[in-house]
């Protein structure tokens, strides 16, 4: 008979020596941090999987105005880098590594992977559509007429990232467009 793969049985809420070693290559955490970070993860996660239910119940604390649930299943499809339906530790770690001690480029690099929705490498009009409509859900946004209209708004977004006039939005595009424009960087990534 067959085996199961190693991967299918492991034990999420055993923190392997091979974890530890892949997060202190990862992530500006020393060891004893990392130790400290997962006792934390299984208090909240007991069997050491983070799943879109949970997750959107965080969420929801920090954004109690708006409609989390666009935004949210993006940042979870993101963050579960294999995605099989829920964020382990690992995972976990090395995104709040990334959103709180990451540089200015890393963070606009996470913020175009969650737009990057079919994950080929750039974002269309469909996809920005998309997230602009998601991120106004987010922020409980009202206006979204004339100017302010989510179409509008990408059109706009569109004009000044795309700049080889492809049709879509390159990683590079996403990345220099946010650095050189700081009205454009706190709406796409607001934390950084």
């Amino acid at each position: 008979m067959g085996q199961k793969s190693s991967k299918n049985k492991k034990d999420l809420t055993h923190l392997s020596d091979e974890d530890i070693d892949r997060l202190t290559k990862n992530t500006t955490y020393s060891k004893q941090q990392i130790q400290d970070w997962h006792q934390g993860f299984l208090r909240d996660c007991p069997n050491g999987k983070l799943d879109k239910k949970k997750f959107l119940e965080v969420y929801k604390k920090f954004y109690p105005e708006g409609k989390a649930e666009k935004f949210c299943a993006q940042v979870f499809k993101t963050f579960d880098s294999d995605d099989n339906g829920y964020i382990d530790f690992v995972e976990f770690l090395i995104a709040v590594n990334i959103t709180s001690h990451g540089d200015v480029r890393e963070k606009l690099r996470l913020a175009f992977d969650m737009y990057d929705m079919n994950k080929n490498g750039k974002i269309d009009k469909k996809e920005m559509t998309k997230v602009i409509t998601a991120i106004y859900d987010l922020l409980g946004e009202e206006n979204r007429k004339g100017d302010n209209s989510p179409e509008n708004r990408v059109k706009r977004i569109m004009d000044k990232l795309d700049l080889n006039d492809d049709k879509n939005i390159s990683r590079d595009e996403f990345v220099e467009g946010c650095l050189k424009d700081d009205i454009l960087r706190q709406l796409l990534a607001p934390n950084v």
